[in-house]
């Protein structure tokens, strides 16, 4: 006889009529949940939908796990389910949020918080940032706290500059950045403007746990935002206090109104189109020539495979066509919450060149050092100024501050450690002049404790005007900088892996390579002379064997220091299923064989894919260029 759940004498099954169980318990309970909490028509589909279908493999997925705080927040596709970005989880995750604030902010009454969305939204969940954004308010209004919500999707990193412009308690932003368009994400801020990181994410996790049942109505209310006193719009006054701030990186306005150089921006279909023409105009620049193609907002990002500028000229194909067109020699990508930034630049002889993250953070650092020195001519002034870059980035800016006398400090993986260990340095009166990711996300200055791609864009586009009056490209200067300070040269790329199991398998291997607790000895037959895993907090290279950086079990990362000075990382992302590998090979100053330097860490990068990840055996994806 079919068993049905809510035919009568079963409790609250009586909540939802006819829905057949899957004679799994815990998944049963799971599903009552869902069915009596969610309010959102398509996703109560989708999972009565999957019930009836009696797919209980994906019932688990989605029903029998929880999302948890990445390098960027909560990421995960929309749909239905508690480990996917929906209304409900929204919801969930901002009554969790709400009960943590209350508990470290007595005055959260008069502070607020900042909400912002970018463009996303999936029609098959009748999901969308916006929506997202406004059922996140109406949780903190339903509770009587002030909301900033922008009337208008944002720039990621506007939402951190009105936290600290606005002296709110926290921040939200509704986005999954450069993600494939299933996705969307829930990325806190705390009152610093930086990302939130441990403890405070971990105790939200656990408050989100406390608060699962959405208290009341109005948490459902969307409209509610419309209807609320306690609801401001901050969206002109905190455009026209970034833009006025943004001029404090505008160092030679005198020869951008006269610049000759043509550029190429496209927004990947996101919210950067509108910021970065007024960024340009502020800096006194004709502003550039967007994609057609890509300059308004699509959720589906339509004319490109994937939305991330990273991946390089194949995804920047309409914007390198167009610029040929136009005759424009630098082309500018900002990715479609416009927090990082791309750039490719035309040279007469050898086409077009796309600098990777690493070699624009040389560019960049460079330049924030030359105009600081210029306005600092004091060597004295320099023991205040500091660079950081994530660990897994290039060491170029380590070289710089070698030479030059700055600080350089690295971080884990992932801005929310170098937004919180900016607002820590500012604290003792330090100054961080520039910061960076090797994933194209880049800090001018520290008007913003967060990466930010739309004052990256003009940066660049003033660095090459000024270079054009001293007759050089933008790559004509990275050779020079890497005479200078030594040539780094370095590969970063990644495998795809859907099976968590595997994953942990093939960093298991690694860390039982000859035997128990025995890490590789070599790697495409060249000595590993040092061993860093922050996974668990061994350093070969310390007297106490102890990493100096802070343990972080959630995820995987080893790095190998070769005898030859390749430096060599492997890390699981913090916010898609990827293995990341990155090498570098950093030559003193000088000339240097560059292309010799080119082959041996070449041959290290196969060796680390082939010997220590074994994509052929493990099912791995490789990505495709």
């Amino acid at each position: 006889m079919e068993d049905t759940a809510g035919t009568g004498g079963t409790g609250d099954l009586n909540a939802n009529l006819g829905w057949r169980r899957t004679g799994d318990p815990k998944l049963d309970k799971a599903v009552q949940q869902w069915l009596d909490w969610d309010r959102n028509k398509w996703t109560r589909a989708q999972v009565e939908s999957l019930v009836a279908a009696g797919r209980l493999e994906d019932l688990r997925s989605r029903l029998c796990s929880r999302m948890s705080f990445g390098t960027a927040g909560l990421r995960a596709p929309m749909g239905a389910g508690f480990n996917r970005i929906n209304d409900l989880t929204v919801i969930q995750s901002s009554q969790g949020l709400h009960a943590y604030l209350c508990r470290c902010f007595a005055d959260l009454g008069s502070r607020g918080v900042v909400i912002g969305y970018d463009t996303r939204g999936q029609e098959e969940s009748g999901c969308s940032s916006q929506r997202l954004a406004k059922l996140t308010a109406a949780v903190m209004l339903s509770r009587d706290v002030p909301v900033h919500l922008f009337s208008s999707f944002v720039p990621t990193p506007y939402v951190p500059y009105a936290v600290k412009r606005l002296g709110a308690a926290s921040g939200v932003m509704i986005t999954a950045s450069h993600n494939p368009k299933e996705d969307n994400g829930y990325k806190v801020y705390w009152c610093s403007g930086a990302q939130i990181a441990s403890p405070h994410d971990k105790e939200v996790l656990r408050c989100i746990e406390e608060q699962l049942e959405p208290w009341s109505a109005s948490c459902w209310d969307e409209e509610l935002v419309d209807r609320s006193s306690l609801r401001t719009d901050p969206l002109t006054q905190i455009n026209s206090c970034y833009m006025d701030d943004l001029t404090s990186l505008c160092f030679h306005r005198d020869l951008n109104s006269s610049c000759t150089l043509k550029f190429v921006h496209s927004s990947f279909h996101g919210v950067g189109h509108d910021f970065v023409q007024q960024a340009f105009r502020v800096f006194g620049f004709v502003p550039p020539v967007p994609v057609p193609e890509q300059k308004d907002p699509d959720p589906n990002f339509s004319s490109v495979r994937c939305p991330n500028p990273e991946e390089g000229e194949s995804v920047l194909e309409l914007s390198l066509l167009l610029a040929e067109r136009e005759n424009a020699r630098i082309v500018l990508a900002t990715d479609p919450d416009a927090d990082r930034l791309a750039v490719a630049e035309r040279s007469d002889e050898r086409g077009w060149k796309v600098f990777s993250g690493n070699e624009l953070a040389a560019l960049l650092g460079w330049w924030m050092f030359f105009n600081w020195k210029e306005s600092h001519p004091d060597p004295a002034d320099t023991n205040s100024v500091y660079m950081l870059a994530t660990t897994v980035s290039s060491k170029i800016l380590q070289a710089f501050a070698r030479i030059e006398g700055f600080h350089f400090e690295e971080t884990l993986p992932g801005f929310k450690w170098i937004g919180n260990r900016i607002h820590e340095l500012s604290k003792t009166g330090n100054r961080v002049i520039f910061a960076f990711e090797e994933s194209i996300g880049f800090l001018c200055g520290s008007i913003v404790p967060e990466k930010d791609g739309v004052g990256a864009a003009v940066v660049v586009a003033e660095m090459a005007a000024y270079l054009q009056t001293r007759k050089l490209s933008l790559n004509q200067q990275l050779q020079n900088i890497y005479r200078t300070y030594g040539y780094h040269v370095s590969k970063t790329s990644y495998v795809t892996c859907n099976d968590p199991p595997t994953i942990q398998r093939i960093f298991s291997r690694i860390r039982n390579f000859a035997g128990d607790g025995s890490y590789p000895k070599a790697c495409g037959g060249i000595r590993i002379v040092h061993v860093r895993d922050v996974t668990t907090g061994y350093d070969s290279s310390r007297p106490d064997l102890r990493s100096v950086l802070p343990v972080s079990r959630s995820s995987q990362m080893i790095t190998f220091t070769l005898q030859n000075g390749v430096v060599a990382t492997l890390r699981t992302s913090g916010t898609e299923p990827k293995i990341k590998y990155y090498t570098e090979f950093c030559a003193a100053p000088g000339d240097s064989d560059v292309a010799q330097l080119e082959v041996e860490l070449r041959k290290v990068t196969d060796a680390l894919l082939d010997e220590f990840l074994e994509p052929d055996k493990n099912h791995l994806i490789r990505r495709s260029v």
